[in-house]
């Protein structure tokens, strides 16, 4: 059996070759390089696995996606542009996550025989900020990227490609937050951590879990032993109970390495208080498939430790010392929330704190003054305080769905059903949006991986404020961090500067 692998240079393409040690069943690797240097450490490290490996130079491009691809009986796309990467270089992010992706899925459409399958790496971003009401998140919810977030809009757009596809055997799997070995030394290198929310809800797994889900996958393509059930549909790679965290917590766990915690470190007006990602999950299915779950924060936090013994030192650095040379310099990296309060960058500032008002009542605060999620009192529920709102019984099974249900969704989107539907999910049907702009797309796509065209999909433009006044759906979760009388409009331009305009969203609906 073929494996076809992008993204293996990165943490969970590292993790992904370790697992593959103890795969057999794979007789044959071919690996996209873009990256001659880190791929020549890695193969060093898998000298025994040399044997296996093709490697196919170019990055996500058309010459090198066409050879990977040849001969391959599974592709695996790892390839991604990340945060923050993709918030420095997003002309790259949608490069790899979006045209690359399309280029990969075009690519295996136009073999007609012994057609590869696809798996395919998404994320918990695509859920975008889900603290507040509605921590936990399940596959069929609504994707609102968080405004300004192009990782995020990328990856969207790159999913409804894969499930709108003629590829006859394909899986999304929607990455959780993951730990992995550069994650503590990555955190003092950008200013990326400041846009993480203390009340974030995080399900961690490790680099090293995940790559042992793909491997198990791998294996089990080769031994025909796939569940069927996971063909054709997403999925999110949980991390389960006991990985579950608030982005507080997390800050904590890994500060302790060096002896203080957020409050030492940071400065209340430090971090966003709105417009990340991250979600407890409530489905569970793909590790009852494939058992990859094995490791907990814990865990992890301990083995960087070993791993990192110099980490141990800096506990006999005064507190102070370390907060201005390794997180108060990165404020003034441009990625920064403080950066863009001091420069005026009001489209930002609003993204993530809601108003600048918002933002100088946290700048003159004291930790004293504000109110921390207490991590004692995770919620150990199955559900949120208030459902989504699905616009359908979500618990009914896919065989008995009608027309009716499909009529519902669309009218509680604000949008209405232009075809007929025969119980076939994977049948592609016509929708109206409620800006009157029609789309095609498969009745498993819009109600069961919580797709529904808007104008995100199409720009970088994140007009969610004006959208929800008609969308129950997308309302049901955006107003947990967001009030109903905002009404703004979040766009990226062709040079991905940041804007905001402030509409009349009644007029413009």
């Amino acid at each position: 059996m073929t494996a076809a692998i992008t993204g293996i240079t990165g943490n969970m393409g590292q993790a992904v070759l370790d697992a593959l040690e103890n795969v057999p069943e794979v007789d044959k690797i071919k690996l996209l390089r873009h990256d001659k240097k880190r791929m020549k450490k890695l193969l060093k490290k898998h000298k025994h696995l040399r044997r296996k490996i093709e490697i196919v130079d170019g990055g996500m491009t058309a010459p090198a996606i066409k050879k990977l691809v040849a001969g391959a009986d599974i592709v695996v796309n790892m390839a991604a542009v990340i945060p923050p990467r993709s918030d420095h270089r997003p002309q790259a992010a949608v490069a790899c996550n979006e045209l690359g992706a399309k280029m990969l899925v075009s690519e295996i459409e136009s073999i007609t025989e012994n057609q590869p399958a696809l798996v395919h790496i998404s994320t918990v971003a695509v859920y975008g900020n889900r603290s507040g009401g509605h921590p936990f998140v399940r596959v069929g919810d609504p994707l609102l990227g968080s405004p300004f977030d192009v990782y995020s809009a990328t990856k969207i757009r790159s999913e409804f490609r894969i499930l709108e596809s003629g590829i006859r055997k394909w899986a999304v799997l929607r990455q959780s937050a993951m730990l992995h070995p550069q994650m503590l030394s990555g955190n003092v290198s950008d200013p990326l951590m400041y846009h993480t929310t203390f009340d974030a809800p995080l399900e961690w797994t490790t680099a090293h879990d995940s790559g042992v889900l793909i491997a198990r996958i791998l294996q089990r393509f080769a031994t025909n032993s796939v569940p069927q059930r996971f063909w054709n549909r997403c999925f999110d790679i949980v991390g389960g109970k006991a990985n579950r965290q608030y982005g507080m917590q997390t800050f904590d766990r890994g500060f302790k390495i060096i002896g203080g915690s957020v409050c030492d470190f940071f400065r209340p007006h430090y971090s966003a208080t709105r417009n990340f990602h991250g979600g407890w999950f409530l489905d569970g299915e793909l590790n009852d498939m494939f058992d990859y779950v094995s490791q907990t924060p814990e865990n992890y936090w301990e083995e960087i430790g070993r791993a990192h013994p110099a980490f141990k030192a800096a506990r006999f650095v005064p507190k102070g010392l370390i907060r201005q040379f390794l997180f108060k310099r990165l404020l003034k990296n441009d990625n920064a929330p403080v950066y863009w309060a001091k420069h005026n960058d009001d489209a930002r500032v609003i993204a993530f704190f809601g108003s600048r008002e918002n933002y100088e009542k946290l700048e003159a605060a004291k930790w004293q003054d504000v109110t921390l999620p207490d991590p004692a009192v995770i919620p150990t529920l199955s559900d949120n305080d208030t459902p989504v709102h699905y616009g359908f019984d979500f618990d009914k099974p896919d065989a008995e769905l009608t027309l009716s249900d499909l009529k519902n969704v669309a009218a509680a989107h604000g949008g209405e059903l232009l075809s007929e539907f025969d119980g076939d999910m994977y049948k592609p049907l016509k929708w109206r949006t409620q800006d009157g702009e029609t789309f095609t797309a498969r009745a498993y796509t819009v109600l069961r991986a919580g797709h529904w065209h808007n104008p995100l999909y199409d720009e970088f433009k994140w007009d969610f404020d004006r959208l929800c006044k008609k969308d129950k759906v997308f309302a049901s979760v955006w107003y947990d961090t967001h009030a109903n009388d905002e009404d703004y409009v979040y766009t990226l331009d062709d040079r991905f500067a940041a804007h905001i305009e402030k509409i009349d969203a009644e007029q413009n609906l």
